[in-house]
């Protein structure tokens, strides 16, 4: 298999990203909207990483950096593309960005329910925090 192509998404690119998760990403979140994503890539246009093969998208991660800690989200590999290296080459962007950054340790947001991204990132070299819980609020209907 060719190694995918890695680059930073653009507000062209918002639409399909979108669909993408529908197809790859588990779960869903309040930010999975236009609004939302272009909010992300206007702040932070290095934020959302994708991954190409022959111009499809077949992979993304979100590598947030709020100057103190590096956050990973929506790490997604279609299902069919998946076990070829597409994840391992979006976390190396995500965590080679974090470093250049001043990062000292990411931190990703994973469903207690997928235990197919529990092996995924394990094998990435990430662990659960068992002692830690996320405390969430809606700040909007």
């Amino acid at each position: 298999m060719t190694d995918p192509q890695i680059r930073f998404a653009t507000a062209d690119d918002l639409d399909s990203v979108l669909a993408f998760w529908k197809t790859a990403a588990e779960g869903t979140s309040i930010s999975d909207d236009r609004d939302g994503v272009e909010r992300l890539v206007a702040r932070d246009p290095e934020a959302l990483i994708l991954a190409e093969l022959d111009g499809e998208l077949v992979g993304t991660v979100i590598a947030g950096f709020d100057g103190w800690r590096c956050h990973l989200y929506r790490l997604a590999v279609h299902p069919e593309r998946r076990r070829r290296g597409i994840g391992s080459a979006l976390l190396a962007a995500a965590e080679e960005r974090f470093v250049r950054l001043g990062g000292r340790r990411g931190d990703a947001m994973v469903l207690v329910d997928n235990e197919t991204a529990h092996h995924a990132w394990r094998a990435a070299g990430y662990t659960p925090e068992e002692h830690w819980r996320r405390w969430v609020k809606p700040l909007t209907d």
